[in-house]
């Protein structure tokens, strides 16, 4: 994503936040690991499309950073990708918590993951300046206690999966787990969604699953412009 799309999308994740009418929603559980690439790239080319405004209005969506990490002795933890790994988990589990709003730690954990995407992964401190955020809650946060007793929380939420999860990222839609599918999410969410508002999205995601059902590779991907922040 350029830079300047990523500052629009930044600058206009509040406006997409409205509290719904709606009291059904569906739940998006999105269970991955910060240094994954393939996690990485879902959370910066696939997951914003729930952010079209009445797709959003409609969905619960809760990030749990934990992924393949394994528990060791005395309640410390080692990551698939090694220590910053950890250390980047722990800064989103963070940002979460401290954050707790949707629409105020999904820009932070965008932004950090765009950065991994990018092979610049050192440079997410960066993302403080880029979204006003005071990075002293969060520093305080990963560099203590709290931090890692969140962390055990994801670990514990993550292993109480049924079925457990096979890799990352893993996505699951209302309960229900999408296994090598999950880039067509937007479909399950649709099927899923019971309630009285009509979605427009969700027209143009049923015509996304049938057309990948036709094709290996997909048109409608490589055009994009399915957003309106991203018009």
């Amino acid at each position: 994503m350029g830079s300047s799309l990523a500052l629009f999308f930044f600058l206009s994740m509040c406006g997409l936040f409205s509290p719904s009418e709606s009291h059904q929603k569906v739940s998006l559980e999105l269970y991955y690991e910060s240094l994954c690439p393939y996690s990485a790239n879902f959370i910066v080319n696939y997951l914003p499309k729930v952010f079209s405004p009445d797709l959003i209005s409609i969905v619960d969506l809760k990030l749990v950073p934990w992924g393949n990490a394994k528990l060791r002795a005395n309640n410390t933890f080692n990551c698939q990708h090694g220590p910053y790994e950890c250390l980047l988990n722990t800064v989103e589990a963070c940002a979460i918590d401290i954050l707790p709003q949707l629409s105020k730690h999904f820009p932070f954990i965008y932004c950090v993951e765009d950065l991994v995407f990018q092979g610049r992964r050192t440079e997410w401190e960066s993302c403080f300046e880029k979204l006003d955020l005071d990075s002293k809650p969060i520093k305080q946060c990963y560099d203590g206690e709290h931090g890692k007793q969140l962390e055990l929380q994801y670990a514990a939420e993550t292993s109480a999966l049924k079925p457990p999860h096979k890799y990352v990222p893993w996505v699951v839609v209302d309960g229900e787990p999408l296994y090598d599918d999950y880039e067509n999410f937007l479909s399950y969410i649709c099927e899923a969604y019971k309630g009285p508002d009509k979605v427009r999205s969700c027209t143009q995601a049923s015509y996304l699953a049938e057309f990948k059902t036709k094709a290996k590779h997909s048109a409608f991907d490589n055009e994009g412009g399915m957003l309106t922040w991203e018009k």
